[in-house]
């Protein structure tokens, strides 16, 4: 017993006439008469009695009616949730995030309209460092991931830059520096810098490095969050190079200062599985790539 089988039975019951069923299911009458005998053969006796008018239901035809009804309305209910799904309207959408995304306001604005778009997606979200967000992405513990560069991704990790901001010195209000009109590189390779621990990297201090030419400047401090690192700064332990989008936090004796090489850039990117076939998955990505608020 196939569907067809059961659309087809529905209608001829509904309409009580080959000729009109066969018109509304657009097949020959024929082909319509062989597949109500093939059901009959299959259920073991007649569903309709016939007569040169119009036909009937009998007994076991009645019977069928309601059950091939709702049988045909929970395959149409599981065709549609399956097409909603690869549509992206329904399921789990998993975000991973580095603090950045969170302080340049990118992530929170794709959230807002992702979430207006398709307010019936699940959405989860999980802050980890850097480097933590590439491997959960590859062993599928999230979906998408916004983070800075950092180091090598594997070969199915795709990467698209969805933002960058100049980088920014922060320093203590009464650091010698913030005196000055302009930072250049030189400069901060005399002073002590603040970085992430280990796991969170520092790519703004990878990119500097050739240009001292030198080993990176010392002491060098380590702190385990972005406010860690903003507190050791203002306390004085230090400068630290952060992106523009990070001058949103303000904190007491803490100031930023633009460096003169604007060329010195830090980007936010967007990881993505390039396997991936999820519906809502798939929808985020682009909604991602095409949301450039920046």
């Amino acid at each position: 017993m196939e569907l067809r089988h059961l659309r087809y039975f529905v209608t001829l019951a509904e309409t009580g006439h080959f000729g009109q069923a066969a018109t509304l299911l657009h097949i020959v009458q024929p082909a319509l008469s062989m597949q109500i005998r093939a059901l009959e053969e299959e259920v073991g006796g007649p569903l309709f009695t016939r007569t040169s008018r119009k036909v009937e239901l009998t007994e076991a035809g009645q019977l069928l009616l309601p059950e091939a009804r709702r049988t045909l309305e929970q395959a149409e209910h599981g065709k549609n949730i399956v097409q909603r799904a690869l549509r992206g309207e329904t399921g789990l959408v998993r975000v991973g995030f580095a603090g950045n995304a969170v302080v340049s306001g990118r992530l929170m604005n794709d959230v807002r309209a992702f979430r207006h778009r398709w307010p019936e997606v699940e959405l989860q979200l999980h802050e980890m460092s850097p480097l933590a967000l590439g491997e959960a992405l590859s062993q599928r513990a999230i979906d998408v991931a916004y983070t800075p560069l950092m180091g090598k991704l594997g070969e199915d990790i795709k990467a698209v830059k969805i933002a960058e901001w100049p980088m920014m010195v922060a320093l203590a209000e009464d650091s010698p520096l913030a005196g000055e009109k302009q930072i250049t590189l030189e400069m901060l390779a005399q002073v002590p810098h603040i970085q992430f621990a280990a796991g969170e990297g520092d790519e703004a201090l990878e990119q500097v490095r050739e240009k001292w030419r030198a080993e990176l400047p010392q002491p060098l401090y380590q702190a385990q969050s972005t406010l860690g690192v903003l507190a050791m700064v203002a306390s004085g332990f230090g400068i630290a190079l952060l992106p523009h989008s990070f001058t949103h936090i303000a904190i007491p004796h803490l100031v930023y200062q633009p460096i003169s090489d604007r060329r010195l850039m830090a980007e936010l990117l967007l990881l993505s599985r390039r396997d991936e076939t999820q519906g809502a998955v798939l929808a985020w990505t682009r909604l991602a790539q095409n949301n450039n608020h920046d």
